[in-house]
């Protein structure tokens, strides 16, 4: 169901044609005075410099083609050569009438549809996920719902942190407290217990008393470096425990991850790579591609354009002790994707402030023939900021727990309960199911509605108003729509043929007519706002026609079947919109 710009730049194109000119001069967009038209078409303006004619002349010629159109009812030359397009009411019904009925409430999915793998997350194994975690989760979430909704295939992946030091760290701490389990004895092959000798609870003990005795104690961060070591060789005791700290820590992690309505199909870590670090370090040692260093092995990834700028750092495949870090792990990452689930795209989620590991892990994906650089991309965004403009902390600064934060959300949404009287004949259940979405829709909106790659201030009173610019007052327009209905239908009443006959209504029917449009641009610049922006102008448009007209209570029967199908139509890319940006709705309230 393409929009209406789409079938008038069609119209226009042919009409271009018609008077030998070329049809691309065609393209339609929405008027920049909706006060004087809904469309406009410059393109006579193009064709005169071009075929060396006066723009009013041309535009004069294409208005007689087009005139008698049945899309539309008024069509004028208006300055020096711009044509003004009104479209015709039945049109707008014909428009609302298909937003209504349709699957994807309007929207076209995907002609060329791909593979999309998107590496969002990275919570780290035994680490209490921060507020850091939110915008990858939720951006990332959010990209996933669109993609798929636009008829891709997408596999989400958490991409675990579980195999650098702090997994030594852990082994070391533990094997202290608990010197007498079966995994540090070094003859032990298995098999090892089923059941985990740790809660997430001891892990979150342990984990920050050994990283500050290693930081302190040389000897003891040798150890750590050792069981390291050990864990990454293959020690069969090690590797054991890594399985017990990752199963507690992702069951852990999803409580968090469910309250913010994010899933993941993959739960893979960085340890899933390690099977392909050591052929694939073969590989680029045997093909040249990696040299040696004074003592590591590093790919050169700097390039002859990057001249006038700091030249790129190399790639470290391997350290000058023997070991690889990120870099590596990564890049064996994507050969892993490429053999086995072969995307035609890979996105990375992960904060921009990391756009230089990422310019590097891609280029040595290309130089190595791994991946092409053009299939993979960072989809950097910017920080959750406090009111002092940096990284969101605790009032005594430390960091704060996306847990505490999703606490948080929900105090402040049943509070907005509370005053708003809205718990009045509700259950304690529907009450507490009623806040958590709330809190839903204020923490994945207020985040989701700025442009991706800013920064913003996390404002928990604001983003948990019922006015604004905010999640809950999408829900509570929703929420309206339904009860609307439900009386409706109470009283005897149903939805009929959509007729367009005020300004509001045919200003909410322009709207709903962009739903597309906003999804094309949120999925072609990874950016989710242009939703939020086009849910949010939605869900105004339908507060002035629902304040300028009766609907259940409108006296002519026509009229009020017409009015009661515009809500049904506005209902259903509401919630198909929120939907998308991973948004419960309720309802009651």
């Amino acid at each position: 169901m393409a929009d209406i710009a789409s079938e008038l730049s069609t119209a226009c194109g042919q009409a271009f044609e018609a008077i030998g000119l070329e049809a691309k001069l065609g393209m339609v967009r929405r008027s920049d005075r909706p006060d004087l038209a809904d469309f406009q078409c410059n393109g006579a303006m193009a064709a005169a410099k071009a075929a060396r004619r006066n723009p009013r002349e041309i535009a004069g010629e294409l208005v007689e083609k087009l005139s008698g159109h049945p899309a539309i009812a008024d069509i004028t030359v208006a300055g020096p050569g711009f044509l003004n397009i009104k479209v015709t009411e039945e049109l707008l019904a014909g428009r609302v009438q298909g937003v209504r009925e349709s699957e994807f409430a309007g929207a076209d999915q995907s002609a060329d549809t791909k593979t999309i793998v998107i590496d969002f997350g990275g919570p780290n194994v035994a680490k209490p996920m921060h507020v850091g975690h939110l915008r990858s989760a939720v951006i990332g979430d959010t990209l996933k719902r669109l993609c798929r909704f636009l008829g891709h295939t997408v596999i989400g992946d958490a991409h675990l942190g579980d195999w650098g030091l702090q997994m030594g760290q852990l082994i070391v701490g533990l094997s202290e407290e608990q010197p007498d389990l079966p995994y540090f004895d070094v003859g032990n092959e298995g098999p090892f217990p089923a059941e985990s000798p740790v809660t997430i609870e001891d892990l979150a003990r342990l984990y920050p008393l050994a990283s500050g005795k290693s930081k302190s104690d040389e000897a003891y961060r040798e150890l750590c470096q050792k069981a390291t070591a050990e864990l990454q060789a293959g020690r069969a005791g090690y590797r054991a425990l890594l399985k017990h700290f990752i199963d507690v820590s992702v069951k852990a992690l999803k409580v968090d991850y469910d309250r913010l309505n994010v899933s993941f199909d993959l739960w893979k870590g960085e340890s899933d790579a390690d099977p392909f670090v050591a052929p694939m370090v073969t590989d680029l040692k045997d093909r040249g591609i990696a040299e040696e260093s004074d003592g590591a092995w590093i790919i050169r990834v700097a390039r002859d354009t990057d001249k006038g700028k700091t030249e790129m750092p190399p790639f470290i495949l391997v350290n000058s002790r023997g070991g690889v870090g990120y870099h590596t792990t990564d890049l064996a990452t994507i050969f892993d994707r490429a053999q086995n689930i072969k995307p035609d795209t890979m996105l990375y989620v992960v904060d921009q402030r990391q756009a230089l590991h990422f310019q590097q892990v891609f280029r040595a994906s290309e130089k190595a023939g791994y991946f092409p650089e053009a299939g993979l991309e960072h989809i950097g965004f910017g920080t959750v900021n406090g009111d002092d403009g940096k990284p969101f902390k605790t009032r005594d600064g430390g960091t704060v727990r996306l847990s505490d934060l999703n606490r948080m959300a929900l105090e402040e949404a049943e509070k907005r309960i509370s005053e708003a009287n809205l718990s009045d004949d509700l259950s304690e259940e529907e009450v507490r199911d009623i806040g958590l979405k709330i809190a839903l829709a204020a923490t994945r909106f207020s985040d989701l509605q700025n442009t991706r790659t800013t920064d913003y201030k996390f404002d928990l009173e604001r983003f948990t108003s019922f006015e604004g610019k905010t999640g809950p007052y999408l829900l509570y327009a929703a929420v309206r729509i339904k009860a609307l209905l439900r009386r409706a239908k109470g009283e005897g009443n149903a939805a009929g043929a959509i007729r367009i006959v005020s300004d509001t209504e045919r200003k909410l029917a322009m709207q709903m007519d962009g739903f597309n449009t906003a999804l094309e641009q949120a999925f072609e610049k990874r950016m989710p706002h242009f939703l939020c922006e086009h849910i949010y102008n939605l869900a105004q448009a339908f507060s002035a026609f629902y304040a300028a007209h009766p609907i259940a209570a409108e006296k002519d029967a026509e009229l009020r079947a017409s009015r009661l199908g515009l809500c049904e139509a506005v209902l259903n890319q509401l919630e198909t919109g929120l939907d998308i940006l991973g948004i419960k709705t309720p309802e009651r309230m």
